[in-house]
């Protein structure tokens, strides 16, 4: 019956207005029921005849409540007049003729409690809540001294009106209570699905702006690519000028296209900030390049002043930040018709490697209307549409801005005399990545803007073979018309198909792979080549060629496997960089300013840019050789100290024959972590390769690697260091993580630090021992437990709980049992665990052996990733020969 009456409340009212509205009409009408019945029982048991008219009169009353509520719309003073109608006159004409203490009344005080709350909000609710407990205690009083409270003389009759009143309130409050929870549930319910709808639609939204931005930009590349032939050959000076013209007009749509693919990204909550190491005066003279045109077209005079000790690279996102500057300078050039646009560009330093930089940007134009001011960077709007009728744009370019300032921890100012001009100042925090300054730059970039286009190739390379895979003919043909001058042998293939019996029939040294194409993707062709059997392209460096921009395809190509990663439209340097870069230094000649060549071992070969963020480790994270040669994370290593002297992890000593010399009962030998002077060198070298390093050591508990390497990095402000709270693999599948997070390119190195501190707690780690000898022998055991675990055969387990060493449990027997139970007992719940990657690492147990134990962890969970690793001599002296450790994490 309860079941029925709660679906018969929903639909009645779960349909209507709002939530407020009806809990309002569900709570009135169970109210008035509960009246009803309470004159019915009163009725019963021949009560006051005063009682029952006013009880009559509340039911009238309540209905007309309820009209004028529903009719006006203000439910709060409808719920106020209800709850005073209740408290006070229907409560204490209950009470005082219903029996005082010994009848029913008492109970629909707790009623008036419960409709109250649940009715009435904000500071009415609270002053009736306190005039009701006045009443209250009141109405007691008058009970316990006044002999005119009419009290039960038959206790029957007492028991009757009692039972009533508690079961009537009972009810009625469970389901006000019940009903009031499930019109919630209903209304969240009904929120969650649509949000799920909003997010399905910011899905197909981000997907068309995608498809939107590939299927333009493959055009854009074939104009811009084109265009830059021609502006290399030696064609008239009106040629020449057209050509500047579509080159800056194809950037400026390309700018446009990026602004809208932007603008979902961020009302989706996907941007992500990409910091890189870039060069200033080339950023700074790109953008005067592109807005140059744009200023002449109009006659403005374009001016940029650039403060000379300004630093010649910073580490920020460059993109977002020119995609800053073009649109104040677009939009400047826009609302300006005569006079000026300037540029400006200062920089304080502000210590610890850090730069304050202030991008002004000044026009002589229309200005704004001070009221407009704050209504500045809305999306689609414009300020005095009237007057700017005439004018192009989308409306989005200011709001861009804002936000991406605000995503690169900026701020933007404005400042404006109506029909005079306006002043737009941005300011940046950045850091430092060379110390160099940038010099006199203003005259000479500007002068550059006017002068003659005039190409020279950055290298040769006549011997070099690249295959260029892309479905589009147009596309092969621009790569191979600007990669004409550098003497590569261009091989083009228009499928995937093509470029696998490419790959079959010759060895290519770099191969550009489109990646959406029919049939076989670019990424699916990647794999099938480094896969292919009797392929002559398993180890050659791939680079993605692709119209899909944005940081989250970087991060999919990265992970997948690409060594580079470019957009269109291609940038004719960045792809002469990249090829150069990947090509073996003896098939290289560099080429100087005017063209001439010389042989590559007469220069320095320019090295890549630093990466953002680089992950470090050392070698008792026990991570595989070949994982550590194909993922290019560096490691430190720590020392095994023996009676025969000091050695270091894998450079003097292996754990196979370390575990052999320590048979001898009789040597002794303890691990020592990496000293800090050490430390010190090893990051120094590592930030020739990275701007930022973020260290992970093994338990702080276990060795001195964690205080060492901070107090060496300390010496360094952009080294940061991670206790993994782990030991041997924990400590690498750490790293592993991290690797996968600094690769994406979306973290920076606070962020992806404290993702790291997050996510070691979920890492399980443990060792099932063969024997307790080596313990012993490292002073971690005593001699008498070590003789009780060999005379029972006791094997510990080995684990880590709250960042310490702990012996999770003791399992007797037979170690090739023993070893069984050790498995299945890691791996209870395999619902929680990552199947992503699992380590399985040992010591001193023939490879047959742990083939064995792989088989049976797959009988038990399937791992995606399972990598077979020694434990290094450091960690192996701590556990001796037949040891072994499952580690991986749970979701």
């Amino acid at each position: 019956m309860g079941n029925k009456f709660n679906d018969f409340i929903m639909k009645r009212f779960s349909g209507g207005k709002d939530v407020r509205s009806n809990i309002f009409i569900l709570i009135s009408v169970i109210g008035e029921i509960a009246i009803m019945m309470a004159i019915i029982g009163d009725i019963v048991i021949g009560e006051n005849l005063v009682e029952i008219l006013v009880l009559i009169g509340s039911v009238i009353a309540f209905p007309l409540t309820m009209y004028f509520t529903l009719k006006s719309g203000n439910f709060q003073l409808g719920s106020v007049a209800n709850s005073t109608l209740m408290i006070f006159v229907i409560i204490p004409v209950v009470y005082f003729f219903g029996g005082g203490l010994e009848g029913g009344g008492f109970i629909w005080f707790i009623f008036a409690f419960v409709y109250t709350g649940l009715t009435v909000k904000g500071r009415a609710c609270n002053i009736l809540v306190s005039l009701l407990s006045i009443e209250i205690v009141v109405s007691y009083i008058i009970s316990y001294y006044s002999p005119y409270v009419p009290l039960h003389h038959m206790k029957r009759e007492w028991y009757i009106d009692s039972c009533i009143s508690v079961m009537l309130v009972g009810f009625v409050c469970y389901y006000m209570v019940v009903a009031q929870y499930r019109l919630y549930l209903a209304e969240f319910e009904r929120a969650r699905a649509q949000a799920q709808e909003i997010e399905e639609m910011n899905k197909a939204q981000s997907k068309f702006f995608s498809s939107m931005s590939h299927e333009i930009r493959t055009p854009i590349n074939t104009i811009i690519g084109l265009n830059e032939m021609t502006l290399r050959e030696n064609a008239g000076e009106e040629v020449a000028e057209n050509s500047r013209n579509i080159q800056a007009a194809s950037k400026i749509l390309l700018s446009l296209i990026n602004d809208i693919l932007d603008m979902s990204k961020i009302e989706s909550g996907k941007m992500d900030i990409v910091n890189v190491q870039y060069d200033v005066g080339k950023m700074l003279s790109e953008i005067v390049n592109m807005i140059w045109v744009k200023a002449n077209e109009k006659g403005l005079q374009f001016s940029i002043s650039v403060d000379p000790s300004m630093p010649a690279q910073l580490f920020s996102d460059e993109v977002r930040i020119k995609q800053i500057l073009i649109n104040l300078l677009n939009n400047a050039i826009k609302y300006t018709q005569e006079g000026s646009v300037t540029l400006s560009v200062h920089c304080v330093r502000t210590g610890g490697g850090m730069a304050h930089v202030t991008y002004s940007i000044e026009d002589t134009g229309m200005g704004i209307k001070k009221e407009s001011i704050p209504h500045l960077f809305d999306a689609f709007r414009r300020e005095d549409e009237e007057k700017n009728r005439y004018i192009e744009g989308t409306g989005l370019g200011l709001s861009i801005v804002k936000q991406l300032v605000d995503l690169l921890g900026g701020t933007i100012s404005v400042s404006s005399v109506y029909t005079k001009g306006s002043t737009f100042e941005v300011e940046l925090d950045q850091e430092i990545a060379d110390e160099n300054i940038i010099g006199d730059f203003s005259a000479l970039k500007i002068q550059g803007a006017n002068e003659r286009y005039e190409y020279h190739q950055s290298f040769e390379a006549p011997e070099a073979k690249v295959l260029v895979v892309d479905d589009n003919s147009t596309n092969l043909l621009v790569v191979k018309k600007l990669l004409k001058d550098t003497k590569v042998q261009i091989t083009l293939a228009e499928s995937g198909k093509a470029a696998l019996e490419c790959t079959l029939q010759d060895k290519f040294d770099v191969i550009l792979m489109d990646h959406l194409m029919p049939e076989m993707d670019g990424i699916e062709c990647m794999h099938a080549i480094k896969e292919q059997a009797g392929g002559l392209c398993k180890s050659t460096p791939m680079v993605a060629l692709t119209a899909n921009a944005g940081s989250e395809n970087q991060a999919l190509y990265r992970r997948e496997g690409f060594d580079e990663y470019l957009v269109k439209p291609v940038d004719p340097g960045d792809l002469e960089n990249v090829i150069q870069t990947l090509l073996p230094d003896d098939m290289v000649s560099r080429t100087n300013e005017t063209g001439e060549s010389f042989e590559s071992d007469k220069i320095v070969r320019e090295m890549r840019k630093k990466v953002p963020v680089l992950i470090t480790t050392e070698s008792m994270a026990d991570l595989p050789t070949e994982l550590l040669d194909a993922l290019g994370i560096p490691i430190i290593s720590c020392r095994v100290r023996m009676d025969r002297g000091l050695f270091y992890d894998g450079e003097e000593a292996g754990s196979d024959g370390i575990v052999r010399y320590m048979e001898d009962s009789t040597v002794n030998a303890k691990s020592e972590a990496p000293s800090v002077a050490e430390y010190e060198a090893f990051f120094s070298e590592m930030l020739t390769k990275a701007q930022h390093i973020v260290h992970i050591t093994t338990a702080k508990y276990a060795s001195d690697s964690f205080v060492n390497a901070c107090e060496a990095a300390l010496s360094f402000y952009n080294v940061r260091v991670v206790d993994s709270g782990n030991l041997s693999s924990g400590t690498g599948l750490l790293a592993l993580f991290g690797y996968d997070l600094a690769e994406s390119g979306t973290y920076d190195a606070d962020t992806l630090m404290e993702i790291l501190e997050a996510r070691r707690d979920k890492i399980e780690f443990s060792f099932i021992l063969r024997t307790t000898e080596y313990l012993f022998r490292g002073g971690r055991l005593s001699g008498r437990i070590n003789k009780l675990c060999g005379t029972l055969m006791l094997h510990p387990v080995i684990d880590t709980q709250d960042y310490k060493t702990h012996t999770r449990g003791i399992i007797a027997g037979d170690y090739e049992k023993v070893k069984d139970k050790y498995i299945h007992s890691c791996l209870k719940n395999p619902e929680t665990i990552d199947t992503s990657v699992l380590f399985i690492t040992y010591v001193g147990m023939r490879m047959s052996e742990v083939e064995k134990v792989k088989e049976e962890v797959a009988n038990i969970v399937s791992f995606e990733r399972v990598y077979l690793t020694k434990a290094a001599p450091s960690t192996a002296i701590n556990c001796g020969p037949g040891t072994f450790g499952l580690i991986f994490a749970r979701k």
